[in-house]
């Protein structure tokens, strides 16, 4: 079962006074370890106190079942990595965290929230805060002696120049739900994904076309998934259909999706250019940051390979498929090594540990 549909509403105590919080799973009884109090919001409220819980429900009144977001999927895989290792946690209880200001406040959604009220706690704030540091002027002297959770090496070597307390923390991968398909359910030879955010016209006449045509003309049968653009049931099937992936995105701060086909033993050639952080809402008038970033932060021999360009991408193709046609890959085997719910539940606890005693000593 999908970790979406093991969440219950409960009643919470919320900031303005308002209705039931709409995240909230069943909690594991504890064993000795502290309670964590999560936080998660993707949505402040518009145009009355408590309309954050009532919008999502009219869009999904209206338009069906919604996209899960990448906040919210870090969010839901914590929770379902907690309930396995037996880690007891609140979901956002305020009242409870107010009345106990020297309990740690774990904020994983959006920064807004700490803007409701003054939080006199030691907080670990991520790992969907912000962007980018410049994002938070208006809190950074405060930022300065909480721990920051990041997803990733090359995103905390951006980021430690402004905060001091960066911690990297990956989240797990649910999988049990992503699970190889049996050799001769394998109806498609490329699953295609298209995560390129900026510049897509430009990309697609570059990038995407070029490498879709290259595919065809070397007889594979290729089948186009497009970020933001399905659903995870769908991307699951088509996990299922597909023997490889082309895995096209500028960077990644994690790349949840990526992970997701790999635990699914789907091999993935992925486009990782590399160079510097270019996001064209900071890069390069706000932020250059020219470490390197990458598209598979989190990836080995065993997950596929890579390519810089299209020009790349041919003299790399025939190398990649024949691998793939071996079965020389083993891509879930990474996962389970270092991606599991498990493990990055028992991760994001230990953190939350420090954060408290160094917070707080």
């Amino acid at each position: 079962m999908d970790v979406a549909e093991r969440i219950r509403a409960n009643p919470a105590h919320l900031p303005h006074g308002g209705a039931d919080a709409p995240l909230v799973p069943a909690a594991p009884e504890g064993g000795g370890r502290m309670t964590l109090n999560l936080f998660f919001e993707e949505r402040d409220d518009r145009w009355f106190p408590g309309d954050r819980h009532i919008r999502p429900l009219l869009r999904r009144m209206l338009l069906g079942k919604s996209w899960i977001s990448g906040q919210r999927r870090v969010f839901l895989n914590l929770c379902a990595g907690l309930d396995r290792v037996g880690i007891p946690y609140r979901v956002n209880d305020y009242g409870y965290i107010r009345r106990h200001p020297a309990e740690l406040a774990c904020i994983i959604g959006r920064p807004f929230v700490l803007d409701w009220f003054q939080w006199k706690n030691p907080l670990l704030l991520g790992v969907a805060m912000y962007n980018h540091p410049v994002e938070a002027s208006a809190h950074l002297h405060d930022l300065q002696t909480r721990t920051i959770l990041v997803p990733c090496h090359w995103y905390a070597d951006m980021c430690r120049p402004y905060w001091p307390h960066v911690e990297i923390w990956p989240v797990g991968i649910e999988t049990d739900l992503w699970t190889p398909a049996p050799a001769d359910q394998k109806s498609v030879d490329v699953l295609l994904y298209d995560k390129v955010r900026w510049e897509h016209d430009r990309f697609d006449a570059e990038l995407i076309e070029p490498i879709r045509r290259q595919l065809e003309a070397s007889g594979r049968t290729v089948e186009l998934v497009r970020y933001g653009h399905y659903k995870e049931d769908d991307y699951k099937a088509a996990l299922a259909r597909c023997r490889s992936m082309v895995f096209l995105c500028e960077h990644e701060s994690q790349g949840i999706a990526c992970q997701q086909a790999l635990a699914s033993g789907v091999p993935v050639f992925a486009w990782d250019r590399g160079g510097p952080w270019q996001d064209p809402e900071y890069f390069p008038h706000r932020v250059r940051y020219e470490g390197g970033v990458s598209s598979v932060p989190y990836f080995d021999a065993r997950c596929g390979m890579t390519f810089t360009d299209a020009d790349s991408f041919v003299d790399g193709w025939s190398d990649f498929w024949s691998h793939v046609s071996a079965g020389d890959f083993a891509p879930r085997d990474y996962v389970m090594e270092n991606l599991t719910l498990e493990k990055g539940a028992l991760h994001y606890y230990t953190i939350a540990e420090a954060a408290l005693q160094r917070q707080t000593g």
